[in-house]
């Protein structure tokens, strides 16, 4: 773990690296430009150097060449950036004599101000400082210019100061400005993948409640049309009727179960809808629709999540669903309790009951596995246990406060 936090840390120091580059060159190269123009004036007015001005303007246009690549070079030999600028700068000195102390202090503390914006350890960017200040005391010692030698000492040591000073503060808001457009990309990403997710899940809600209604009820239609076929070319009309009837009672039973799922789409999410007013709507349906008895329990203080309410519906539903289709019941119990931040569900009815162990083995069944799936997505336990004398679901998940 820390070594991929390690490499993602060098990775975003290496994109604000380049990006403090990019952002840099033109105040530099303004800079640079505006202390070329002083020193050909001053130059050329102290004493007219025409051919060492040709020359001197050669090696600016190279220095500030180096400068708008500087983010390209300084990525990997940054080291030969600053010595090549730096004896640029000595020949600039060289060739203009005269204004050697503008181009010296000028120049010189625009590379401890790259250097700011470029390492990020404070030993490589004092031994550029240091570099910077031999080059300069050596440059003029070798023209022999002693003239004002404190004062240019204290003009150079007030420019490095400044433009450090600067130079810190305007990488830093560069920074900042850098990690906020990443962590913004990050957001964006997050968002995409939220949204992702969401759709896959409502995708697999989807194809949970098509295998409840319209998978299992056309496969019975077509065991059933196949079986009247069968008899119709056998000659046994009377069976064949008796088969095409009960085909026709599934078929509408299959129709009123996929109205109840699109009903399910719509209504559920429905926001504003209480947890209580969307049980009382499903058991209402489901009596209207079974004449199976429901008793109901309900002691739920908390204002449920849309996310809560919603899985715990579908649970809810799908047990409702299969007491219907398999329990051979005529009573139903639910009971809902809220108590230290969690809620518990029982339903319970007096059917027939079935062998749990062979929940998630038979091919085309299903509707418990989604059960389960849901109880996981609201991070909930479910437990099943099914007697002859009738079948228990219970679970149990937390609110979360603030949902």
């Amino acid at each position: 773990m820390k070594t991929l936090e390690t490499d993602e840390n060098k990775g975003m120091a290496k994109f604000e690296t380049t990006d403090n580059m990019l952002i840099s060159r033109l105040p530099i190269l303004l800079w640079i430009s505006l202390v070329y123009v002083a020193t050909i004036i001053l130059q050329n007015f102290i004493n007219l150097l025409l051919l060492n001005s040709l020359i001197f303007t050669f090696t600016f246009i190279v220095h500030a060449l180096l400068h708008w690549h500087s983010h390209r070079i300084m990525s990997t030999k940054a080291w030969l950036y600053f010595i090549v600028q730096g004896g640029l700068i000595f020949i600039s000195a060289l060739l203009v004599p005269d204004s050697s102390p503008a181009i010296l202090i000028g120049f010189l503390p625009m590379l401890v101000g790259q250097s700011i914006g470029f390492y990020y350890k404070k030993e490589n960017i004092l031994l550029v400082v240091l570099y910077c200040v031999s080059l300069f005391f050596y440059t003029l010692l070798y023209l022999g210019d002693r003239h004002d030698l404190v004062l240019l000492i204290a003009l150079f040591i007030l420019m490095v100061i400044l433009v450090g000073a600067y130079a810190l503060l305007f990488f830093q808001q560069v920074n900042a400005r850098v990690r906020t457009q990443l962590y913004l990309k990050d957001l964006e990403n997050a968002h995409r993948k939220v949204e992702e997710l969401t759709l896959m899940n409502e995708r697999q809600r989807m194809a949970r409640d098509l295998h409840d209604t319209l998978a299992q009820g056309l496969a019975g239609l077509i065991m059933q049309l196949e079986a009247a076929d069968a008899f119709i070319s056998q000659g046994n009309t009377q069976r064949s009727q008796e088969i095409i009837q009960g085909s026709m009672s599934q078929a509408r039973r299959t129709l009123a179960d996929a109205r109840r799922a699109i009903d399910n789409l719509r209504i559920k999410s429905v926001e504003g809808m209480s947890f209580y007013e969307a049980l009382t709507y499903e058991i209402r349906r489901f009596i209207e629709a079974t004449g199976i008895e429901v008793y109901e329990d309900v002691q739920v203080s908390s204002r449920l999540s849309r996310t809560l309410m919603e899985q715990s519906m579908h649970i809810i539903s799908e047990c409702l669903t299969n007491v219907a289709k398999h329990a051979q019941a005529d009573k139903v119990w639910i009971s809902i309790l809220e108590r230290n931040a969690r809620v518990y569900i029982e339903i319970r009815d007096n059917g027939k009951g079935f062998n749990t162990e062979v929940i998630g083995k038979q091919p085309g069944h299903y509707g418990i596995l989604g059960i389960q799936e849901r109880a996981r997505l609201i991070e909930g336990e479910i437990k099943i246990t099914s007697l002859p004398k009738g079948t228990q679901v219970f679970l149990e998940f937390p609110v979360h406060k603030g949902a």
